[in-house]
């Protein structure tokens, strides 16, 4: 059974750090390309993140370039996001994704002081 699932999500005040980690289970999550994509309160879904399979390179949207990197563990089959410098506007359920395996659950990231 294929599932991606993810946590590490919590409250954080301005400026604060957070690392998600997705576990996939039922593939090979380096075989893939793996996103993450995060949706606000009352909003679509936005891209945040993309790590391709293969030569691992990656990408960022301009809203998060800088300040947050995605990376994998082919050990752990898991898929990482270390969010630094956290703002309000970071706050949003986030998602680990595959264009052919779906989404996880989510994890909420809540930046308030």
């Amino acid at each position: 059974e294929v599932q991606l699932v993810e946590s590490g999500g919590g409250l954080v005040q301005p400026g604060g750090s957070l690392t998600l980690s997705c576990v996939a289970s039922g593939f090979a999550l380096v075989d893939y390309a793996m996103s993450w994509v995060r949706q606000a309160p009352g909003k679509g879904l936005e891209w945040v993140s993309t790590i391709n399979s293969g030569s691992a390179a990656t990408s960022y949207a301009d809203s998060v370039k800088g300040r947050f990197a995605i990376s994998r563990d082919k050990a752990k089959n898991t898929l990482y996001l270390q969010m630094t410098n956290l703002k309000p506007e970071d706050t949003a359920v986030y998602y680990c994704t595959s264009q052919s395996w779906g989404r996880g659950q989510g994890t909420q990231v809540t930046v308030s002081s």
